[in-house]
């Protein structure tokens, strides 16, 4: 049977925030006085719905990170079930100034439990979340130090290896920005632990790219390149082995120059 009589909506004496919710003060009390059964259900419900508004406001306060406005709606309505069921009208605060930090908390809690900033298997975020469980409830229980990976393994009944992989999770829910400071430095950030892009790795690339068209000129014109710049001798030195002028052999580098160039822009066209 569902109760809408018990729900006052007398008119407010002072602007509400939510409008479109009644004063339920009396509706609460009156809950607090029901015993379990149907007509406790029913108010319950009830109240769930009017406030219901409220919680879907706050849900769209966090749109637009990463979840669906539809699932965010499903987290604030849990949230709110759970602000019903403990809401406490004797200690004098206001159900709006209880429900609205609860129903926060809850979607909170969802990002941080669900929303990664990097991609993590689904069997490692289940391993995360009872590792994560388990050291929060065996704390209570060795007080003075945390649980060790064989108690943590016993509890939450899973093998040591998979207790280690839940905990290095608990580490890599979050990306670090690059400038962040290491742990045990002064001042040294992230970033600058990074390598840079190596011309040596260039220079492997060119080479190998160039080498079938080397091979491919003149005898000469090899010992020519050879001589320049791998012995690192002057044109005029060349000029002088070889017997020929160093006017020679500098139309003989421009195009043995201009030959490779074509070949190597041909291969890559």
């Amino acid at each position: 049977m569902r109760v809408t009589g018990s729900t006052s909506t007398k008119p407010r004496s002072h602007p509400h925030p939510h409008d479109d919710a009644p004063d339920t003060g009396e509706s609460f009390v009156r809950l607090t006085e029901l015993p379990d059964g149907p007509e406790r259900q029913a108010l319950r419900d009830e109240l769930v719905r009017l406030w219901l508004p409220m919680a879907e406001r706050i849900a769209v306060r966090f749109r637009g990170r990463g979840e669906s406005l539809e699932d965010l709606y499903q987290v604030a309505a849990l949230g709110l079930v759970k602000a019903v069921d403990h809401y406490d009208p004797e200690r004098g605060r206001a159900f709006e100034a209880y429900a609205v930090p609860t129903i926060t908390g809850e979607i909170k809690r969802h990002f941080r439990d669900h929303m990664w900033t990097l991609h993590v298997p689904r069997r490692v975020q289940d391993l995360r979340n009872r590792v994560r469980t388990a050291v929060k409830e065996l704390s209570q229980s060795t007080p003075g130090r945390p649980p060790t990976v064989a108690e943590i393994a016993e509890y939450a009944r899973l093998d040591e290896d998979e207790v280690r992989t839940g905990m290095e999770a608990l580490e890599c829910f979050s990306a670090l920005s690059l400038d962040a400071e290491v742990a045990g430095t002064d001042g040294y950030a992230l970033g600058d632990s990074l390598g840079g892009p190596d011309p040596g790795y260039d220079l492997v690339v060119d080479r190998a790219a160039v080498k079938p068209c080397l091979a491919a000129l003149p005898e000469r014109e090899r010992t020519i390149l050879y001589l320049r710049f791998f012995r690192g001798m002057t044109q005029n030195r060349i000029a002088q082995q070889l017997g020929i002028s160093q006017m020679h052999v500098s139309r003989l580098l421009s195009g043995c120059f201009d030959r490779l160039r074509e070949e190597l822009l041909a291969e890559t066209r």
